[in-house]
Protein backbone atom coordinates (compact mmCIF):
# COMPACT_ATOMS: atom_id res chain seq x y z
CA UNK A 1 0.00 0.00 0.00
CA UNK A 2 1.18 3.49 -0.86
CA UNK A 3 0.13 6.09 1.69
CA UNK A 4 0.73 9.75 2.41
CA UNK A 5 2.79 10.96 5.36
CA UNK A 6 0.06 11.48 7.99
CA UNK A 7 0.02 14.22 10.60
CA UNK A 8 -2.64 14.47 13.30
CA UNK A 9 -2.79 18.19 13.99
CA UNK A 10 -5.21 19.89 16.35
CA UNK A 11 -5.48 22.45 19.11
CA UNK A 12 -6.60 21.48 22.57
CA UNK A 13 -6.89 22.77 26.10
CA UNK A 14 -4.59 21.59 28.88
CA UNK A 15 -7.25 19.09 30.00
CA UNK A 16 -7.49 17.63 26.48
CA UNK A 17 -10.80 19.26 25.58
CA UNK A 18 -11.40 20.04 21.89
CA UNK A 19 -14.60 22.03 22.46
CA UNK A 20 -14.86 25.76 21.89
CA UNK A 21 -14.25 27.94 24.93
CA UNK A 22 -15.16 31.62 25.03
CA UNK A 23 -11.67 32.76 25.93
CA UNK A 24 -9.19 34.83 23.94
CA UNK A 25 -6.56 32.15 24.53
CA UNK A 26 -8.76 29.65 22.68
CA UNK A 27 -9.14 32.01 19.73
CA UNK A 28 -5.39 32.58 19.56
CA UNK A 29 -4.65 28.86 19.67
CA UNK A 30 -7.22 28.26 16.91
CA UNK A 31 -5.65 30.96 14.75
CA UNK A 32 -2.17 29.56 15.20
CA UNK A 33 -3.43 26.04 14.48
CA UNK A 34 -4.85 27.17 11.13
CA UNK A 35 -1.78 29.20 10.22
CA UNK A 36 0.59 26.30 10.81
CA UNK A 37 -1.57 23.90 8.80
CA UNK A 38 -3.07 25.91 5.96
CA UNK A 39 -1.89 29.51 5.68
CA UNK A 40 -0.08 29.81 2.30
CA UNK A 41 2.61 32.00 3.86
CA UNK A 42 3.03 30.32 7.25
CA UNK A 43 2.06 26.66 6.93
CA UNK A 44 4.81 24.30 8.07
CA UNK A 45 3.64 20.83 7.09
CA UNK A 46 3.68 20.91 3.30
CA UNK A 47 0.36 19.08 3.08
CA UNK A 48 -1.77 18.59 -0.03
CA UNK A 49 -4.91 17.47 1.81
CA UNK A 50 -6.67 17.51 5.16
CA UNK A 51 -9.13 14.91 6.37
CA UNK A 52 -12.19 15.49 8.53
CA UNK A 53 -14.92 13.20 9.78
CA UNK A 54 -18.60 13.51 8.94
CA UNK A 55 -19.56 15.35 12.14
CA UNK A 56 -16.82 17.96 11.66
CA UNK A 57 -17.95 18.58 8.09
CA UNK A 58 -21.58 18.91 9.15
CA UNK A 59 -20.61 21.35 11.90
CA UNK A 60 -18.41 23.52 9.70
CA UNK A 61 -19.65 23.25 6.12
CA UNK A 62 -22.98 21.53 5.38
CA UNK A 63 -24.72 22.46 8.66
CA UNK A 64 -26.80 19.29 8.87
CA UNK A 65 -28.75 19.99 5.70
CA UNK A 66 -30.21 17.15 3.63
CA UNK A 67 -28.99 16.78 0.04
CA UNK A 68 -31.60 17.05 -2.69
CA UNK A 69 -31.29 13.78 -4.60
CA UNK A 70 -32.77 12.53 -7.85
CA UNK A 71 -33.79 8.98 -7.03
CA UNK A 72 -34.41 8.40 -10.75
CA UNK A 73 -30.93 9.49 -11.83
CA UNK A 74 -29.38 7.23 -14.50
CA UNK A 75 -26.81 4.74 -13.16
CA UNK A 76 -23.39 6.32 -12.72
CA UNK A 77 -20.22 4.48 -13.81
CA UNK A 78 -18.79 2.00 -11.32
CA UNK A 79 -15.89 2.95 -9.08
CA UNK A 80 -14.34 6.28 -8.20
CA UNK A 81 -14.92 9.72 -9.68
CA UNK A 82 -12.00 12.14 -9.98
CA UNK A 83 -13.16 15.63 -10.92
CA UNK A 84 -9.83 17.37 -10.18
CA UNK A 85 -6.56 15.46 -9.94
CA UNK A 86 -4.38 18.56 -9.71
CA UNK A 87 -5.98 20.82 -7.08
CA UNK A 88 -3.78 23.05 -4.88
CA UNK A 89 -5.39 21.49 -1.78
CA UNK A 90 -7.97 18.80 -1.02
CA UNK A 91 -10.67 18.72 1.63
CA UNK A 92 -11.08 15.00 2.36
CA UNK A 93 -14.44 14.18 3.90
CA UNK A 94 -15.41 10.82 5.39
CA UNK A 95 -19.07 10.11 4.62
CA UNK A 96 -19.68 6.32 4.60
CA UNK A 97 -23.35 6.31 3.56
CA UNK A 98 -23.34 9.45 1.41
CA UNK A 99 -25.33 12.00 3.39
CA UNK A 100 -23.52 15.33 3.29
CA UNK A 101 -25.25 18.21 1.49
CA UNK A 102 -22.43 20.08 -0.19
CA UNK A 103 -23.40 23.11 -2.25
CA UNK A 104 -20.07 23.60 -4.05
CA UNK A 105 -17.07 21.46 -4.95
CA UNK A 106 -14.54 23.56 -3.04
CA UNK A 107 -14.23 24.84 0.50
CA UNK A 108 -12.07 27.80 1.47
CA UNK A 109 -10.42 26.88 4.74
CA UNK A 110 -7.54 28.96 6.05
CA UNK A 111 -7.55 31.01 2.85
CA UNK A 112 -6.88 27.96 0.64
CA UNK A 113 -9.47 26.86 -1.98
CA UNK A 114 -9.68 23.13 -1.36
CA UNK A 115 -11.32 20.68 -3.77
CA UNK A 116 -13.73 18.37 -1.94
CA UNK A 117 -13.20 14.61 -2.07
CA UNK A 118 -15.88 12.43 -0.49
CA UNK A 119 -14.84 9.07 0.98
CA UNK A 120 -17.79 6.72 0.56
CA UNK A 121 -18.50 3.05 1.12
CA UNK A 122 -20.55 0.76 -1.09
CA UNK A 123 -23.58 1.83 0.98
CA UNK A 124 -23.73 5.18 -0.82
CA UNK A 125 -26.66 5.29 -3.23
CA UNK A 126 -26.55 5.87 -6.97
CA UNK A 127 -28.63 9.01 -6.40
CA UNK A 128 -26.04 10.42 -4.02
CA UNK A 129 -23.13 9.67 -6.36
CA UNK A 130 -25.07 11.33 -9.19
CA UNK A 131 -25.56 14.33 -6.88
CA UNK A 132 -21.78 14.57 -6.36
CA UNK A 133 -21.02 14.19 -10.06
CA UNK A 134 -23.46 16.96 -10.93
CA UNK A 135 -21.56 19.28 -8.59
CA UNK A 136 -18.17 17.97 -9.82
CA UNK A 137 -17.24 16.76 -6.35
CA UNK A 138 -14.75 13.90 -6.46
CA UNK A 139 -15.44 10.69 -4.56
CA UNK A 140 -13.76 7.39 -3.86
CA UNK A 141 -15.21 4.06 -2.71
CA UNK A 142 -13.26 2.63 0.23
CA UNK A 143 -14.96 -0.32 1.89
CA UNK A 144 -18.32 -2.09 1.96
CA UNK A 145 -19.94 -0.82 5.17
CA UNK A 146 -17.04 0.79 7.06
CA UNK A 147 -14.21 2.90 5.69
CA UNK A 148 -11.19 0.79 4.77
CA UNK A 149 -8.31 3.10 5.70
CA UNK A 150 -5.73 1.20 3.65
CA UNK A 151 -7.81 1.50 0.48
CA UNK A 152 -8.63 5.15 1.22
CA UNK A 153 -5.01 6.19 1.75
CA UNK A 154 -3.78 4.28 -1.29
CA UNK A 155 -6.33 6.15 -3.43
CA UNK A 156 -5.37 9.50 -1.93
CA UNK A 157 -1.78 8.81 -2.93
CA UNK A 158 -2.37 7.35 -6.39
CA UNK A 159 -5.44 9.22 -7.63
CA UNK A 160 -4.83 12.66 -6.13
CA UNK A 161 -1.03 12.57 -5.64
CA UNK A 162 -1.32 13.44 -1.96
CA UNK A 163 2.07 12.77 -0.38
CA UNK A 164 1.47 14.58 2.91
CA UNK A 165 -1.87 15.05 4.64
CA UNK A 166 -3.35 16.25 7.91
CA UNK A 167 -5.96 14.49 10.00
CA UNK A 168 -8.00 17.16 11.77
CA UNK A 169 -10.88 15.13 13.05
CA UNK A 170 -12.33 14.51 16.47
CA UNK A 171 -10.97 12.19 19.11
CA UNK A 172 -12.55 9.01 17.73
CA UNK A 173 -11.05 9.41 14.28
CA UNK A 174 -7.71 10.57 15.67
CA UNK A 175 -7.45 7.51 17.92
CA UNK A 176 -8.53 5.10 15.20
CA UNK A 177 -5.65 6.33 13.02
CA UNK A 178 -3.25 5.82 15.92
CA UNK A 179 -4.62 2.34 16.61
CA UNK A 180 -4.25 1.33 12.98
CA UNK A 181 -0.58 2.34 12.95
CA UNK A 182 -1.09 4.96 10.25
CA UNK A 183 0.20 8.11 11.96
CA UNK A 184 3.68 9.50 11.31
CA UNK A 185 3.41 12.58 13.53
CA UNK A 186 1.17 14.09 16.20
CA UNK A 187 1.12 17.89 16.37
CA UNK A 188 -0.58 19.61 19.32
CA UNK A 189 -1.30 23.31 19.70
CA UNK A 190 -1.77 23.47 23.47
CA UNK A 191 -3.80 26.45 24.69
CA UNK A 192 -3.34 27.62 28.30
CA UNK A 193 -6.98 26.98 29.18
CA UNK A 194 -9.19 24.30 30.76
CA UNK A 195 -12.73 23.91 32.03
CA UNK A 196 -12.71 20.42 33.59
CA UNK A 197 -15.83 19.34 31.65
CA UNK A 198 -16.01 15.53 32.05
CA UNK A 199 -18.24 15.29 28.97
CA UNK A 200 -16.03 17.37 26.70
CA UNK A 201 -14.79 15.99 23.40
CA UNK A 202 -11.22 14.70 23.82
CA UNK A 203 -8.15 14.76 21.62
CA UNK A 204 -8.18 10.94 21.62
CA UNK A 205 -11.21 8.72 22.32
CA UNK A 206 -11.57 4.97 21.78
CA UNK A 207 -14.84 3.68 20.33
CA UNK A 208 -15.69 0.16 19.20
CA UNK A 209 -15.51 -1.06 16.44
CA UNK A 210 -13.14 1.65 15.21
CA UNK A 211 -10.59 1.43 18.01
CA UNK A 212 -10.00 0.18 21.55
CA UNK A 213 -8.52 1.41 24.79
CA UNK A 214 -4.81 0.64 24.72
CA UNK A 215 -1.86 2.32 26.41
CA UNK A 216 0.25 4.00 23.72
CA UNK A 217 3.52 5.89 24.11
CA UNK A 218 4.81 8.84 22.10
CA UNK A 219 8.29 10.19 21.50
CA UNK A 220 8.88 13.93 21.76
CA UNK A 221 10.21 15.57 18.59
CA UNK A 222 10.07 19.24 19.53
CA UNK A 223 8.43 21.89 21.72
CA UNK A 224 8.09 25.51 20.65
CA UNK A 225 6.60 28.41 22.57
CA UNK A 226 4.21 30.47 20.47
CA UNK A 227 2.47 33.76 21.19
CA UNK A 228 -0.11 34.14 23.95
CA UNK A 229 1.39 31.37 26.15
CA UNK A 230 0.54 28.69 23.58
CA UNK A 231 2.82 25.68 23.06
CA UNK A 232 3.39 23.73 19.86
CA UNK A 233 4.33 20.15 20.72
CA UNK A 234 5.27 17.53 18.14
CA UNK A 235 5.47 13.78 18.76
CA UNK A 236 6.21 10.60 16.89
CA UNK A 237 4.24 7.48 17.77
CA UNK A 238 6.24 4.72 19.43
CA UNK A 239 5.44 1.49 17.59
Amino acid sequence: MNKPYIIIHTHTSIDGNLDIMNLSEFEEASRQYQELALDPEKQRFGIQGYLNGKATTEDGITHYKTPVLDENAPPVPEGDYVADADAPMYYLSIDPRGELAFEENTFGYGGVPSHIVEILTEQASNAYKAFLRKKEISYIIAGKEQIDYDVMLDKFYNLFHIERMMVGGGGIMNWSFIQNGLVDEVSVILAPIANGDPNGHRFFAAKSPYSRIKETAFQLKSVKELAHDTLWIRYAVKQ
